[in-house]
């Protein structure tokens, strides 16, 4: 019942609006595989029956741990590193079968791939259907066996916007190593470190507003609702929650349930709503998106705020997050986690507010749990930093070199050229 609270003071803070340009140099390590040889398939994903574009679509090589998704126009960028043993990708989504494109060990572009939908069989029988708090509860007690029992380290790319408006003020991204810990201990020893990164910041100084929310690069921790249960999948707090079940879709080419919830008590604290998919056969959480409750905005404040200028009025309109998990060798990790909060700001005898829009999005690029040493806590993210803090100016274009990123969307390119033409 108190895992909620929990969950407000476990975030560490990210700073929305830094005043200035302060670059500090990003922790560098050596890498083998910066410099690897590598192709690049690049195109579009769209449904097949519809012809519209596919966004958070999973792009990876079958048995490996490469990855990554496609943006909000369906576009994507993948990079294959030692291509000469990789015989082809394959794309997935919720709600679609897969779809495999067989690689020549040459780079592809312009590349459309289509996406057939999952048609649910109605002669599917589902167990415990008149009781999805029971589906719910025995995927928590089977998160040991179905997750990760070793100690990984996930390489991760991080991007984090700031929209005034629908004007970009902040952008900032970043390489990131996630130590994670196994999946039947806590996420205290998990830590976050910043290999390389690059930043845009808004010169106007009507843009700066120091406002700090809970999020940043840190949610590859904390968001990962399977780890950490105190965020939603706390058997104390489900009572908290009326649960229904849904039409059950596909992931993967898995037959999944699909359970709502919702809450159904008054807390102290601002519970969530949402939906969570479970795989019908091993009973894992697959997928969860669910947003806080804006019911009492006192209390959603409470959860997100941690830091304004006196004077300056906060008003939260949402606060959403997708999490999602994928498996391989019959284990699951994590995949991919986006949080976005849309919030208003107005100074005290000022007519109008200004409606301001973060967007933080992560994905798992690669893995490795051999041979794995933990993050120092001196080279650890801390909460005190946030990642503009850590990261350089955007200026090399091919910054990432071999590295899988998500691909920027036009809006996102377009903006970029626009803070670079300001900062000349």
């Amino acid at each position: 019942m108190k895992a909620q609270y929990r969950l407000s003071i476990s975030f560490l803070l990210i700073a929305l609006f830094i005043t200035g340009i302060n670059p500090l140099q990003a922790q560098e390590t050596a890498r083998d595989d910066e410099n690897a040889d590598y192709i690049t398939i690049s195109g579009v994903v769209k449904d097949k029956q519809n012809k519209k574009r596919l966004e958070y679509v999973n792009i990876s090589i079958p048995g490996s741990t490469s990855g990554t998704v496609t943006n909000e126009d369906g576009e994507f960028s993948f990079k294959i590193k030692d291509p000469s043993h990789v015989k082809a990708m394959e794309v997935s989504h919720i709600g679609y079968y897969n779809n495999k494109i067989d690689i020549n060990n040459s780079s592809i572009s312009d590349l459309t791939v289509w996406m057939t939908p999952y048609e649910n069989m109605l002669d599917e029988i589902i167990i415990h259907a008149n009781d999805p708090r029971r589906i719910v509860e025995e995927a928590i007690k089977k998160i040991p066996a179905n997750y990760s029992k070793n100690t990984n380290m996930l390489t991760g790319f991080y991007r984090e916007t700031v929209q005034k408006g629908r004007r970009y003020i902040n952008i900032s991204e970043a390489v990131i190593d996630v130590y994670k810990t196994p999946y039947n201990e806590s996420v205290d020893r998990d830590r976050v470190q910043i290999y390389k990164g690059r930043k845009l910041l808004s010169q106007k100084r009507s843009d700066t507003l120091a406002v700090k929310l809970l999020g940043g690069p840190t949610m590859s921790v904390y968001v990962d609702i399977v780890k950490n249960p105190d965020v939603l999948l706390d058997l104390e707090s489900l009572p908290c929650y009326t649960f229904k079940m849904e039409e059950s879709t596909n992931i993967d080419n898995r037959s999944q349930y699909v359970i709502s919830f919702q809450p159904q008590m008054i807390m102290p604290y601002a519970l969530y709503y949402g939906k969570l998919y479970i795989d019908k056969e091993r009973l894992l959480f697959t997928r969860a998106e669910f947003n806080l409750s804006m019911d009492d905005r006192n209390k959603a404040t409470q959860a997100i705020l941690r830091k304004k200028p006196f004077g300056l009025r906060f008003r939260p309109l949402e606060v959403a997050y997708l999490v999602s998990y994928k498996e391989r060798d019959g284990v699951t990790y994590l995949n991919y986690i986006r949080n976005g909060v849309r919030f208003k700001c107005d100074w005290k005898r000022k007519l109008f507010s200004t409606t301001y829009t973060i967007i933080s999005e992560m994905v798992v690029t690669d893995s490795e749990e051999n041979n794995i040493t933990g993050i120092p806590y001196r080279m650890a993210f801390k909460e005190s930093q946030s990642l503009s803090d850590k990261v350089e100016n955007f200026l090399d274009e091919d910054f990432w070199g071999a590295y899988n990123i998500i691909e920027p969307t036009e809006s996102l390119d377009s903006a970029v050229n626009k803070l670079k033409k300001q900062q000349k």
